[in-house]
Parts: structure tokens; C-alpha cells; sequence
């Protein structure tokens, strides 16, 4: 119980102040889409250098978990998610605003984002030892098949059929060939010179969600009037509601925790998987999904944080960041002459400690000024059509330009963005293109690693089969690909 003796020092004046601003700022910057809550981190590691350690970490920690939380207000409210971990989110956030139910989809979206991340933090403080552990059993073999189940979810991501949520999910898996090979260094599909260093992701993102919806509302010619407004609705009706959906609430935070765990993987895929797994967990509501059901917000959005405390596991105790961001966050700690592994709660105690209840505290900071900033969305919905057209492009060109200071990243943005608004009049939606961009990566590249290891053993085919965690998701992936098929064979039945 080492982290209560500690808790003061969080409420000290300073690192109060620095956790409120932290908190306030991420769910900002968040809210812009593209700003990815590794690069709001990686800007604010260099205004850290001067700060005493666990100040600066404490502002790192603030930005890192309200920035999740934040990129749902866009994409509720836009259709636009403002971080690849909230790409869930749209699925039924936007369809909630579309009925006029707005401020409830933003209550479920904090008030969950709260719960889920309280239990990875919790998580955090009491298994850190035990799931550090468990963390190292996943070599490139796990890792593949993780992808894998990822890839099969795919099919259920497009409302329309599982044929085009499948050929959508390979298309995005083309995309992420473009490019240098990882492993060899060899070019492919490099027609232009903008595109020798692939795709990148948060370009795609941007790209697929937020173009289309500016040639929506032009297309559409909608006026004030026609936009969707922002209910009344008491807080207290949301909190309840919120806490009875146990299930949705349960699977978010499970698979949450179990993914932030793994190296590498990221909450974009913690929120997908999560919001995948709750459909299936609720057969009876499976037709609801997409068009406005609140158990997807709140399981996409307790899964993206729940990953935070659980992926900061491998990093302080193996120096293994279990995110994108919590990479970012070892630069924070080395800057700092911190140096995690083993020891470190025993060199370090304040620092860490102090970081680690300021993660806690502010999963309550972030809920209570998510809620209130939630209040304020109504101006956003009553901005004129043709003016919020400029607004989203406008953003999506910065966003997409800070990445990496390119202007073929913005080029590529625009491109997919008007490719994925004429396909999408044939019933093609953006989510299985992006899943697929996202788990390209990540599969080639652990298949390639296991080949490379299995070559010098008994053969690919047995090193991908041997294992109990292997076993265990090869199994959920034939489950995930019969639900599909079940699915899609239901609905023709229906017709």
C-alpha cells in the first residue's frame, strides 16, 4: 500500500495546478483531430526539461490519458476521430447525434473512460510484478495472432455485408505495404516519390473520416435547421444508466487491461476489439449496433483507457513500452535520469509513486472537466454548415501536416479522403480500411520475425501452433470468423 503514503504530493499546490492544466489541455488537443496522444506527448516532452521529475511527468500523464478520452468529442460530434483510439467510437457516437442524443453520447464516453481507466491504473499500482511477467510471453508468434484476431473482426465493421467489411480491411492492408519493407528494406508499390515512406497512419485516419464528411455536408447543402442539436439531458440519468451497462463495462476494461499489457499494440485496437467483443456478448441488440446503441461507446471507450496504466507495466518494470505513447513516456523518464527495470520503485519511490497516483487522480479530473467541456459542445453543433466544412479542413491539413512536417502526407490525406467518399456511395465504410492499415504493420512484421526464428527450429507451422496463449487466439479467431459468417448467413435468411 506503498502508493497512499505518496498521495499528498499530488495535491500540492504545483502538481495540482500542473495535473489541471495537463487534464484541460489533452482533452483539448484531443478534441482536434490528428493529434494523436503520442505526438501531444512527444510536443510537451521538451517544456519538461526543466521541471522537477515528477512534475513533469505528472503534466506527461495528464496529456497521455485525456487525450483518449477527448478525440471521442470529435468523434461523436463530427464523425471524425480524434485519435486512431477512438475510431470505435464513431460507430455509434455519431449515429446517437444524428438522433439527438449528443450530450448523452458524450456522458457515456467520459463517465466510461473514467471506469476503464481507474481499473488500469488499479491494475497498475497492485499487479505490476506478476503482469510484467505475464507481458514477456509474447514473442513475435503472439503477437501475430493477435493481429489476426484483429483482422477478423474486420467483416463485422461494415454495416452493409461482410464482403465488403473483408475486401475494405484488405484494401487498408494493401495500403500499409506501401512503402520500405521493414524487415529487408525493399521498396513496393513506391509510384511516386511521396510515397517511399508509406502511409502514414494518423494521414489515413484524417484522410478516410474527415474528408468524406466535408463532401457530405457540401453535397448535402444542409442548413442550420437540418443540423442536429444537443438534447437535454441530466447527468445523473447518464451516470446510472452508464454504471447498469456492467457487461459492456466489464468486456471494455478486460480486454483493455489484457491489451495495454502487450507490447506495441495500442488502444486502437483495444477499442475495436472491444467494441467487436460486446456485440457478440449481446446478440440481441447485434442490429442496433451502428445506429446509435450506447454499449459500444461505453465499451470502445473503457477499453482505449484501460490500456494506460496496464502499458506503463513493461515499460517501468522492463523498460518495455507497452504503447506508442508509453514509448514516448520512457524519453520522459530517461530525460529525467530515470531509468526503469527492476529497482526502480525502490531507487525512485517519490517519483514513480507520484506519477502513478497522479494517473489515478486524474482519470477524475478528466471525467469531471470532460463533462463540463461536454456542455460547451452545443456551439459546436450550432456552427453553420459551410462554415464548419472550412473548419474541418482547415483542421485536417494542420493535423495531418504536424505529423511529420509533410506536405505529401497532407496530398495523401486528400486523396484517400475523396477515394473513400465516391466508394462510399457503394456501401464501403472507412473503419475496416483503417483497421486494416493499422494491422498490416503489425502482422507482416511478427510473421516475418517468427518465419526468421522458426527457420532455425522445427518450421513456421509449428512454432505459429505451439503455445497455450497461441492456441488460445487461434481459437478466438475461428470463433470471431464463424460469428461473422453466422452473421451475414442470418441476415440473408431475414431478406
Amino acid at each position: 500500500m506503498e502508493f497512499l503514503n505518496y498521495f499528498g504530493e499530488v495535491f500540492s499546490f504545483i502538481n495540482l495546478i500542473t495535473l489541471i492544466f495537463g487534464t484541460i489541455g489533452g482533452i483539448l488537443l484531443g478534441a482536434a483531430p490528428g493529434l494523436s496522444p503520442t505526438m501531444a506527448v512527444a510536443l510537451l516532452i521538451p517544456f519538461t526539461f526543466h521541471m522537477p521529475a515528477e512534475q513533469g511527468l505528472i503534466m506527461l500523464g495528464a496529456v497521455y490519458t485525456s487525450t483518449i478520452a477527448g478525440g471521442a468529442i470529435s468523434a461523436i460530434l463530427l464523425k471524425i476521430p480524434g485519435a486512431p483510439a477512438n475510431i470505435a467510437t464513431v460507430m455509434d457516437g455519431y449515429p446517437m447525434a444524428q438522433n439527438n442524443q449528443s450530450k448523452e453520447a458524450l456522458h457515456y464516453c467520459f463517465i466510461s473512460s473514467l471506469v476503464g481507466g481507474v481499473i488500469g491504473i488499479i491494475v497498475l499500482i497492485f499487479f505490476t510484478p506478476i503482469l510484467a511477467k505475464f507481458a514477456l510471453k509474447f514473442g513475435p508468434s503472439e503477437m501475430f495472432w493477435i493481429a489476426i484476431l484483429g483482422v477478423t473482426v474486420i467483416a463485422t465493421f461494415d454495416s452493409g455485408s461482410v464482403t465488403k467489411g473483408i475486401f475494405s480491411g484488405a484494401f487498408g492492408m494493401w495500403i500499409a505495404t506501401i512503402g520500405t519493407d521493414p524487415i529487408i528494406g525493399v521498396e513496393r508499390f513506391v509510384i511516386d516519390p511521396i510515397f517511399a515512406g508509406g502511409v502514414n497512419i494518423i494521414a489515413a485516419l484524417v484522410g478516410l473520416f474527415a474528408i468524406p464528411q466535408v463532401f457530405s455536408l457540401i453535397e448535402n447543402k444542409l442548413n442550420e435547421s437540418d443540423i442536429f442539436q444537443m438534447e437535454k439531458r441530466k447527468l445523473i440519468d447518464s451516470i446510472k444508466y452508464n454504471i447498469s451497462r456492467v457487461k459492456a463495462l466489464t468486456v471494455g476494461s478486460v480486454i483493455g487491461t489484457i491489451i495495454g499489457l502487450i507490447p506495441g499494440v495500442g488502444g486502437q485496437i483495444a477499442g475495436l476489439v472491444a467494441y467487436d467483443q460486446i456485440k457478440k456478448f449481446t446478440p440481441t441488440k447485434a442490429g442496433r449496433f451502428g445506429k446509435g446503441e450506447p454499449d459500444g461507446i461505453i465499451a470502445a471507450e473503457s477499453a482505449n483507457n484501460a490500456i494506460v496504466g496496464p502499458s506503463l507495466v513493461p515499460l517501468l518494470i522492463l523498460s518495455v513500452p507497452g504503447s506508442p505513447t508509453a514509448a514516448v513516456l520512457l524519453g520522459g523518464l530517461l530525460i529525467h535520469g530515470i531509468f526503469p527495470g527492476p529497482d526502480l520503485f525502490t531507487n525512485h519511490p517519490k517519483v514513480v509513486w507520484t506519477f502513478i497516483d497522479s494517473l489515478l487522480v486524474g482519470q477524475f479530473f478528466m471525467c469531471i472537466f470532460g463533462l463540463y467541456i461536454s456542455g460547451l459542445a452545443k456551439y459546436v453543433l450550432k456552427t453553420p454548415v459551410h462554415y464548419m466544412a472550412g473548419i474541418i479542413v482547415v483542421l485536417s491539413i494542420f493535423g495531418t501536416y504536424s505529423v511529420q512536417n509533410s506536405f505529401a502526407d497532407v496530398i495523401v490525406m486528400l486523396s484517400l479522403g475523396t477515394f473513400m467518399f465516391l466508394i462510399s456511395k457503394l456501401g464501403f465504410s472507412a473503419a475496416p480500411i483503417v483497421l486494416g492499415i493499422m494491422l498490416g504493420p503489425i502482422a507482416e512484421a511478427n510473421f516475418i520475425t517468427a518465419k526468421l526464428i522458426a527457420d532455425t527450429q522445427d518450421g513456421i507451422l509449428l512454432y505459429l501452433l505451439n503455445g497455450p496463449i497461441n492456441q488460445v487466439m487461434i481459437g478466438l479467431c475461428i470463433l470471431s470468423i464463424a460469428y461473422g459468417l453466422y452473421g451475414e448467413i442470418a441476415k440473408r435468411k431475414i431478406r
